[in-house]
């Protein structure tokens, strides 16, 4: 019997043969049959291609997605590079974090978007205060202050961002509401956020700088703990110091 192709919108998919070991007797009913299965196979292959292109294409735009974020973060530690390497180390710390407190590996990919974006709304500060040497006037800090809703107003158009939002936006809220932009306190502040803003500080201030040497790891767990409850979610900073720094 001869091959049948299985075509699908005018592309040949595959060929469907039929082997049998005795005489087959073929006639115009059995005809129809294979011609109908041919055509029914020949649909079911090409959705089963078109559903492979497009988990493919998918994939490589989550790719093109991530390289466009680390390629903004790169950006953004050439412009301050009093704080260059600071975003990887911070990105790396709240994902081990965010592991240790058991989030979803899907929620590990938003925190690791906004985590490489956090400082994003820096790029709305102007140089003359970002890099201003001395303390900054009440007006200066009032700007600086801006920055995480500079990072949502730039990044809530993106739909792909929507979940990545919570850092950029939140990480200098204080569990006591004395933060900012909002004011937020408590469990009003988003749990991404509240893991990353103990990560953001503990970073700066066992880094070096240039107006200041970095600080010894026990003064440094010492303002850890002494601003829990304050300036940081208390069950958050116990994850942190038992998981992440081994105290």
């Amino acid at each position: 019997m001869p091959p049948f192709l299985l075509v699908a919108k005018g592309e040949v998919e595959g060929v469907l043969e039929i082997f049998n070991r005795s005489i087959v007797h073929v006639d115009m009913e059995w005809l129809d049959f294979l011609d109908s299965l041919s055509w029914q196979t020949a649909i079911a292959v090409d959705n089963a291609l078109l559903f492979e292109r497009i988990q493919r294409s998918n994939f490589d735009l989550a790719l093109a997605y991530d390289a466009t974020i680390e390629g903004w973060s790169r950006a953004l530690d050439l412009r301050d590079k009093e704080t260059e390497g600071h975003t990887q180390r911070v990105t790396e710390m709240t994902l081990k974090l965010a592991q240790a407190m058991g989030f979803l590996e899907l929620d590990l990919v938003h925190i690791r978007r906004g985590a490489l974006l956090h400082d994003i709304g820096k790029m709305g500060v102007p140089d003359n205060i970002l890099f201003k040497p001395d303390q900054l006037t009440e007006h200066e800090w009032k700007i600086m202050k801006q920055h995480p809703q500079l990072a949502y107003e730039l990044l809530q158009p993106i739909p792909y961002l929507q979940s990545a939002l919570e850092i950029p936006h939140c990480h200098h809220e204080k569990w006591d509401g004395t933060g900012y932009p909002r004011g937020l306190s408590g469990s009003q502040i988003p749990l991404q956020a509240r893991l990353f803003a103990i990560v953001d500080v503990w970073d700066a201030i066992t880094s070096d700088r240039p107006y200041r040497k970095k600080w010894t790891k026990k003064k440094a767990l010492k303002h850890i703990r002494e601003e829990s409850g304050k300036h940081f979610d208390p069950n958050v900073v116990e994850i942190f110091l038992r998981e992440i720094i081994k105290e």
